[in-house]
């Protein structure tokens, strides 16, 4: 079979129907997936990273469960805690078969005898598709279906391992890792849901092929959720190297005057409209204004709308999803976030805002996981795009409205607008 040229890549046979791809379907658009005992090297010559936050070296985790020699457990993580990402229950819900295609060849080339599949708790939609499509590959009992721990922390890598492991899903980043000691001391490599889809089609059309979109340095395509103040709020197919400002139009615009991008979701970065529209869908480039692209996230923000009320609500929602196995995360956030209240009202001293930035710093890295990191990124970054908002609280002068970003994803989502290959097309996930 040919390989496909330009977008869609990952959504290419996504339409206005509803209801996930079938095995007939998926195989028509892709082929029967091929046995490729040099698979790693195909995904490192392709240079893919995980796109599931942290944008680690693909082929460098496939190459290290490979070494472990003992056959262990591959995990897709399509737990998708952040609020404000739908791409994964998408894959999963309308693209089953393409991310377990996936799965199926990195276990193959990690010696991996079992897959595990977690899915956002509660999404009946994804859940479904998946099960159907491992029982339509027969594959029932070899790949096996759970539902990830509650709350935002539960997606992070080890909380997923540990739920697979029937335990609480805790987050840590303290050694060992469940590459090194999974399940019955037995490697566990985990995987994002969208990363295995792109292995999926390397397995099928090469490295090469995958390096026809995209930019030297960030090859290929990516899926970001776009939300917040824009016409068409979605999940779009982009080449790396986009403008930001082309990738709000590719939503359909924003729908009030920009003042504020939040970068990377809610562990992500405010930063300033002019400079952010001028930002690419590159690593470096968004490394250098200070963000990163995270978990797919893009939320616009209008300049009629109050930033600041907006990041002391989500600071307030993110206190709350401690894990509550460290001091900086219970008490510190809850602090940090109920100063960030108290500017919001209006109702806090000159010092308020300086008192902020030093606690933000002290809770850096310091946790049993990333959580205070996250929110301390999160807030710094919303007190200093939102400086001047901070002077017009304390004044009683705002005038600006609540837009009210999501809090949590709901079980199954409405109608949601997918761009692919510049075509806006209505699907569910």
């Amino acid at each position: 079979m040919s390989a496909p040229q330009g977008l869609p890549r990952l959504l290419a046979g996504l339409d206005d129907r509803g209801g996930p791809v079938t095995l007939a379907e998926h195989e028509r658009i892709h082929g029967s997936l091929p046995r490729r005992p040099e698979l790693i090297e195909l995904v490192g010559a392709s240079g893919l990273r995980g796109r599931g936050g942290a944008g680690f070296q693909t082929a460098v985790k496939l190459r290290g469960a490979a070494r472990e020699q003992r056959p262990g457990t591959l995990i897709v993580n399509g737990s998708e805690t952040e609020p404000a990402s739908a791409k994964d229950a998408l894959l999963l819900a309308r693209l089953p078969h393409l991310v377990l295609d996936g799965a199926v060849a990195a276990a193959q080339a990690i010696g991996a005898r079992q897959i595990a599949v977690v899915v956002h708790a509660g999404d009946g939609e994804a859940l479904s598709a998946v099960r159907g499509a491992i029982a339509a590959r027969g594959a029932v009992g070899r790949i096996t279906v759970h539902e990830a721990g509650a709350g935002y922390v539960a997606g992070e890598e080890s909380a997923v391992a540990q739920v697979v492991a029937g335990e609480l899903a805790k987050p840590t980043f303290l050694k060992p890792r469940p590459l090194e000691r999974g399940q019955r001391r037995r490697p566990v490599l985990v995987q994002n849901a969208e990363t295995l889809a792109h292995v999926a089609l390397i397995a099928r059309y090469g490295d090469a092929w995958f390096r026809t979109v995209g930019t030297e340095a960030d090859p290929g395509s990516v899926l970001v959720t776009v939300s917040g103040q824009v016409a068409y709020p979605g999940v779009y197919e982009l080449a790396f190297g986009t403008p930001m400002y082309d990738l709000i139009e590719a939503a359909g615009g924003a729908t009030d005057p920009l003042q504020a991008l939040l970068v990377g979701g809610y562990f992500g970065t405010w930063i300033a409209s002019e400079p952010g529209e001028r930002l690419r869908l590159s690593r470096s480039e968004l490394e250098s204004a200070g963000c990163a692209l995270g978990s797919g996230v893009l939320i616009a923000l209008g300049e009629h709308a109050c930033g600041l009320h907006e990041s002391a609500r989500l600071a307030g929602w993110l206190a709350d999803q401690s894990a509550g196995q460290c001091g900086p995360c219970v008490h510190g956030l809850h602090a940090i976030a109920a100063g960030l209240e108290a500017l919001a009202r209006g109702e806090a001293g000159e010092r308020t805002a300086d008192r902020l930035v030093r606690w933000c710093d002290e809770v850096e890295g310091r946790g049993a996981c990333h959580h205070p990191s996250g929110v301390a990124r999160f807030v710094g970054s919303a007190l200093e795009v939102f400086a001047d908002e901070i002077a017009r609280h304390r004044q009683g002068r705002c005038g600006r409205r609540m837009i009210g970003l999501p809090l949590g994803r709901p079980a199954t989502a409405g109608p949601v607008p997918t761009a692919g290959a510049g075509a806006r097309q209505e699907v569910r996930v």
